[in-house]
């Protein structure tokens, strides 16, 4: 991938690494029994792609979906990517691992959970993300994390991927102009 220089690369073998670390504690800490591991496309999908076979989950990797359960759907309308949910029928006192790749104002989370209640009242859920950035809007805060950073307004952190996995920091004005 050709970088330019509204572009910053950033190292994702070490976000991984802290990661995987902050969720082997985690789990231990919070005795999750045979947990399912939920990862939001595309981003968190990439990520739980990684942590399930790193974690060695035994239960098969659930995809989630939430485009139908955002706060700004009626705004958007259909999106032309989306993609279906792939979730065991009931969800009922499971262990629940959520997935996402970049936490920002916590709404893809909400709606997540939103989605994740359809199919169940889980026993606990934990909450893991590669990046949590500035700028959070509703009172959700993951419990294990790659990285947190501060980015200059106008600035918004992309994952690429699945193979290679990678990041980078854009100028979105300067990204949308181009």
């Amino acid at each position: 991938m050709a970088q330019n220089q509204n572009q910053k690369q950033i190292e994702i073998s070490n976000l991984l690494n802290t990661l995987e670390a902050s969720l082997h504690t985690e789990v231990d800490k919070r005795a999750l029994n045979n947990p399912i591991m939920i990862g939001i496309h595309t981003g968190g999908a990439w990520v739980a792609e990684e942590m399930h076979q790193r974690l060695a989950i035994k239960e098969p990797l659930a995809l989630l979906d939430i485009s139908f359960y955002r706060d700004d759907f009626s705004q958007l309308g259909m999106h032309p990517k989306v993609k279906p949910s792939s979730l065991p029928l009931t969800l009922e006192g499971r262990d629940i691992i959520l997935v996402d790749d970049v936490f920002y104002t916590g709404r893809t989370i909400r709606a997540a959970l939103n989605e994740v209640f359809d199919y169940g009242r889980p026993e606990q859920v934990l909450l893991a993300v590669l990046i949590e950035r500035d700028g959070r809007q509703v009172p959700l805060r993951p419990d294990c994390v790659g990285t947190d950073m501060t980015l200059a307004a106008g600035h918004r952190i992309k994952l690429t991927g699945p193979k290679p996995l990678g990041c980078v920091i854009q100028n979105v004005g300067e990204v949308a102009n181009a």
